[in-house]
């Protein structure tokens, strides 16, 4: 009887132990399972190039996936667009495989929260990209991430979290094409996208 139940136990153990994966990603960050991704683009989903769709995310955050040409472009107050205000510098860059905002981008994300607290109604796109080392699941996940820890410093310093919406293209949306550091550099990034409400 004893055996049996020995038998029994190692069975489990051994579907148990079959059904899970480590999650592990390496240096590169590519994962160290296979996991398959549902091509969601706007192409082979149907989806016009000016629909916009929600993506939720099992920390509680949202993401979403934006097609178009971005002409939804808030121009509603001059400093956004004036050169010489701090509000004209909407893109914070990232160190390769981090989401920490460097201390240099501290200065602009102030000025836009101290605009977003002045102005409620304005809502924020907040795009997060990567360069293209990584895995397209990683670099989606990495980019939301950055994408929200610029939201987090934005809303620390003042503005509500319903003036954001947090998008990851990851690595589908490169400023600048290349396959060297100073590619990747321009490629790690966040864009603040001031949307019409």
């Amino acid at each position: 009887m004893k055996l049996i139940n020995l038998g029994i136990l190692l069975s489990a153990l051994f579907l148990l132990s079959a059904c899970s994966t480590t999650g592990d990603i390496d240096e590169d960050g590519a994962s160290g399972a296979d996991v398959a991704v549902e091509d969601r683009s706007a192409a082979s989903s149907g989806i016009d190039s000016d629909s916009v769709s929600g993506e939720a995310f099992g920390d509680g955050s949202e993401a979403q996936v934006v097609a178009g040409s971005g002409s939804d472009q808030y121009q509603g107050d001059e400093a956004l667009n004036d050169p010489s205000s701090p509000l004209y510098n909407k893109v914070v860059y990232f160190e390769y495989d981090s989401s920490s905002v460097r201390q240099e981008d501290l200065v602009t994300l102030e000025a836009h929260a101290a605009y977003l607290g002045e102005h409620p109604n304005a809502t924020v796109r907040l795009e997060g990209h990567t360069d293209e080392r990584g895995s397209r699941e990683y670099n989606l996940a990495l980019g939301e991430r950055r994408a929200i820890a610029v939201r987090q410093i934005l809303m620390l310093q003042g503005a509500g979290i319903n003036q954001f919406q947090v998008t990851s293209y990851g690595e589908e949306r490169p400023d600048l094409e290349g396959y060297d550091d100073s590619a990747w550099q321009q490629n790690r990034r966040v864009e603040l996208i001031y949307v019409g409400r």
